[in-house]
């Protein structure tokens, strides 16, 4: 991440002028050379959406009393086949297995191999500050992990066969083993028209009321 022009930007936009925004192109992991204007109004609210949020010297140039943290997190309450709450970071897991096929042109296999990174930077950026955020939203839907399995369970028995004597793949393997485990145990979920139009599980399986610009 470009920490120096994110907050060059952020402190030009707390000043109410305009910046020319880099286009990160997910697919080729580079910049594609072409900005986009954006020119706050007088009143606008600038909304950051991004993973390290919460993370202070991504926003060091923006006053804190100017600023409104708030962190989402899959704060699920459901209990898998072992009778102990299913793993936050395993929803995240199988979320970010389908949005990254759909539009990172990551493979459901490339991306529970790179989660550990996933996590270890989680643990070292986000996981500290949680208490400094002003809001906590719980984004986990009792309802999607049968639609989840409907995308990514056919996937899974292949991944434990090809790691599971690989020294090299252990962490993959443990953690496609017990999503595995997890999602074996409830029903496929095939007909998904019963899933709001605006629900947040439609930005992974698709079908959003929403537009992204």
């Amino acid at each position: 991440m470009d920490l120096p022009l994110i907050n060059e930007h952020l402190a030009e936009l707390d000043a109410g002028r305009g910046v020319e925004m880099p286009t990160y192109d997910f697919r080729t992991g580079k910049r594609t050379g072409k900005t986009t204007h954006f020119e706050p109004g007088r009143d606008s609210l600038i909304f950051l959406d991004t993973l390290h949020g919460l993370y202070p010297d991504l926003t060091a140039s923006v006053p804190e009393g100017h600023k409104f943290r708030i962190y989402i997190e899959t704060i699920s309450q459901l209990k898998g086949p072992d009778g102990r709450y299913v793993r936050w970071a395993d929803i995240r897991l199988l979320r970010r297995m389908i949005r990254d096929a759909l539009h990172r042109a990551y493979s459901p296999e490339r991306t529970i191999l790179h989660w550990h990174y996933v996590r270890r930077s989680e643990l070292k950026h986000i996981i500290p500050y949680q208490e400094s955020a002003d809001h906590i939203v719980n984004s986990a839907l009792p309802y999607e992990l049968p639609f989840l399995k409907d995308r990514l369970f056919h996937h899974l028995p292949p991944f434990l066969e090809k790691w599971g004597d690989d020294e090299k793949r252990v962490d993959g393997y443990v953690r496609a083993e017990r999503i595995h485990r997890l999602l074996d145990a409830i029903e496929t979920g095939k007909d998904d028209s019963i899933v709001p139009p605006t629900s947040l599980l439609r930005e992974f399986i698709g079908g959003s009321a929403y537009e992204v610009h």
